[in-house]
């Protein structure tokens, strides 16, 4: 099979197209025939060598694909080959095979192309699985970063659909009318002040932050949360080390908490992803939620697909295009 291969960690250049043996379904997996693969900011990670797959997994970069069933392992039901699928990955996406345990492999949302449909289980997995951990209710408050990118756009919709008031943050005008036309309620410049932003608009803090900024924000959204405020960090672009006020947190009573989707096990995956099923294809069906803008790749243009990710110019998601 074709795939993409990084030859070291670095820059975009270091992906290439390589063949690699197809992959042998083993028991309780599934071989998906790889329609099209999402890009993912780990993905970008991964290739400059900060972000290694779990113990076991494939090597290859990639987290999400749409495609076709190709192979059953001994003990699958419920699937036959030919079969349209969706599924989420600890690593492999970049290749025209992958396999991937059963439970991880689900029905594509009903509506979007195969195409489409390959940017949406790594992000709504994110979401729904941190925004639950998180308690998000209606009416609180909730603020996202990034929210014209893949899991911001996704959260923004998903969290208004919960009831919240929500807070975007985005680095250029078209951006912030993208968040609001999202569901945002209220979209703020990052390059400007944001934490005084916030505040005006949340006089009584934020119940809720999806942080995927880490160190950088760490004291700003900590002084940010309202009582009994939760803050979820999902990434770190902003650094890995950064000082947290204990005295601050007691007072508030608030929750500091980190995720991480790639390493849990396939059993709390397979939960994951059996909620979207039942979730969040219903939203996306009734048109609750709208997928975001797209912006495709052949799979053989992945450097280029991670050149533009990392520009910051992109908007919505960014997809690598294997078959079609």
């Amino acid at each position: 099979m074709r795939a993409i291969e990084a030859r070291e960690g670095g820059g975009p250049d270091v992906l290439g197209l390589v063949e690699l043996p197809d992959p042998e379904v083993g028991p309780g997996e599934i071989v998906v025939a790889v329609t099209a693969a999402g890009v993912n900011r780990a993905d970008l990670l991964q290739r400059q060598g900060h972000y290694p797959p779990p113990p076991g997994a494939s090597p290859v970069i990639g987290l999400e694909v749409s495609g076709h069933v190709a192979a059953l392992g001994d003990g699958v039901q419920g699937w036959q080959v030919g079969d349209p699928c969706v599924a989420l990955l600890a690593g492999g996406g970049y290749a025209e095979q992958v396999v991937v345990p059963a439970g991880q492999v689900i029905p594509p949302p009903p509506g979007p192309s195969l195409v489409q449909a390959a940017g949406v289980a790594e992000v709504a997995a994110t979401v729904v699985s941190n925004l639950d951990l998180a308690h998000l209710s209606a009416g609180e408050v909730f603020l996202v970063h990034g929210g014209a990118g893949g899991i911001g756009s996704f959260a923004i919709q998903y969290a208004h659909a919960l009831g919240a008031t929500v807070i975007a943050t985005a680095g250029s005008e078209d951006k912030l009318a993208y968040c609001r036309t999202a569901g945002a309620d209220h979209a703020l410049s990052y390059r400007d002040d944001w934490p005084a932003a916030v505040r005006a608009v949340a006089p009584d803090g934020v119940d809720v932050v999806l942080d995927s900024m880490g160190a950088a924000y760490l004291g700003d959204h900590v002084e940010l949360l309202a009582t009994e405020g939760r803050l979820v960090v999902i990434g770190l672009q902003g650094g890995s080390r950064g000082t947290l006020d204990l005295a601050t947190l007691l007072r508030k009573r608030a929750v500091v908490t980190a995720t991480s989707l790639r390493p849990r096990p396939p059993v709390e995956k397979a939960a994951i992803c059996r909620a979207l099923v039942e979730r969040v294809w219903p939203l996306l069906a009734d048109g609750t939620l709208r997928l975001p803008p797209q912006t495709t790749f052949p799979l053989a243009d992945a450097a280029a697909a991670h050149a533009h990710l990392e520009s910051g110019d992109n908007l919505g998601k960014v997809v690598l295009v294997v078959r079609g």
